[in-house]
């Protein structure tokens, strides 16, 4: 890539050039994309790495989430793949996170390096959601997508977001730079925005972030690095399934009852039964039915048994109720 022109950006900005006028972090010492090529390292790692354009092919809308929006050419590469390649009338939601964000002019500067991309540029710096902290929506109905931006540390934009990803970009700085970034908690977050078997992709192989990406359900393999990096992460999440015969979890009561028991055969039934005789042993008022509802209703399932335990009290009041009556008539 063309270095930068030699403007300097203001004391106040994450960014600083050095002496070849390529872009680092003020804050911390690293890189914001390789010095051979950011655009060739984004289609590289992150479009590669997360199987793009294939993944979204035959979808009508498809989300991906990025940890690390630094100068927008990770969405850059995004923006332009998806107008070339998306299915007809889709829609390309995308979810990044920035805790420094840059001035639109340093943007401008840094991605006029690429003038292949240089309309998605523009489109992008000219709705640059600026440096105020929160969730700031981009609406970009020229490419048919939307950015929403959160200006803020990457465990609360996670844990403030209600969008599941079908792809990540890790694009944090590097985890010796910023482990904040890249603890477990973070790793986890992700794993829960993402939908079952999504993809994440990462240049980082650094083994705190391989083994963090297993813990938290993922799938990971080393790939081809780009330029001076000999490897790279891909991964896909694939989270644990249960027993497919596993029995139902006992339920969990804020305070002790007798429940309706279903049960799919009479040992499981009678089981069940012997617990909730004990619990009405011990309270014998802690009863509680279903009401105005049929046996249908309450399982549809022929093959399976429905049980009612009801303490003797409940039939000596119905009883009661009944001599009542015939003494009334």
């Amino acid at each position: 890539m063309k270095p930068m022109p030699p403007s300097r950006p203001p004391a106040e900005s994450p960014l600083v050039l050095d002496d070849q006028g390529q872009p680092r972090s003020r804050l911390y010492g690293d890189v914001y994309f390789s010095t051979l090529d950011g655009l060739a390292e984004s289609r590289a790692v992150f479009l590669q790495g997360c199987g793009l354009p294939e993944a979204w092919a035959g979808r009508r809308r498809f989300t991906v989430g990025e940890l690390g929006f630094g100068t927008g050419l990770n969405i850059l590469a995004l923006l332009d793949l998806w107008r070339r390649t998306a299915p007809a009338g889709a829609w390309l939601d995308i979810f990044s996170i920035e805790a420094h964000p840059l001035a639109a002019e340093e943007a401008a500067a840094v991605l006029a390096a690429w003038p292949e991309v240089a309309d998605l540029a523009e489109l992008l710096v000219r709705r640059w959601p600026g440096r105020a902290r929160g969730f700031h929506r981009l609406d970009l109905p020229e490419v048919r997508a939307t950015l929403d931006l959160a200006v803020m540390e990457a465990g609360e934009a996670l844990a403030g977001w209600t969008g599941t990803a079908d792809a990540w970009f890790l694009d944090g700085f590097a985890p010796s730079a910023n482990p904040q970034m890249w603890r477990q908690e973070v790793l986890d977050l992700v794993a829960a925005r993402s939908a079952a078997g999504a993809r994440a992709a990462t240049f980082t192989v650094a083994g705190d972030v391989r083994r963090g990406l297993q813990a938290a359900g993922f799938e990971v393999a080393k790939r081809p690095g780009f330029g001076r990096k000999r490897q790279m992460l891909a991964a896909r999440f694939s989270p644990p399934r249960p027993p497919r015969h596993a029995p139902p979890a006992a339920p969990q009561w804020s305070e002790r009852r007798a429940i309706v028991i279903r049960a799919k055969g009479e040992f499981e039934a009678a089981h069940q039964l012997s617990q909730a005789a004990g619990v009405l042993a011990g309270t014998p008022g802690g009863i509680s039915m279903r009401t105005l509802q049929t046996i249908e209703k309450i399982n549809p399932d022929p093959s399976k048994t429905v049980i009612f335990a009801l303490p003797v009290e409940f039939f000596e009041g119905i009883k009661s109720l009944s001599q009542f009556m015939k003494e009334k008539k």
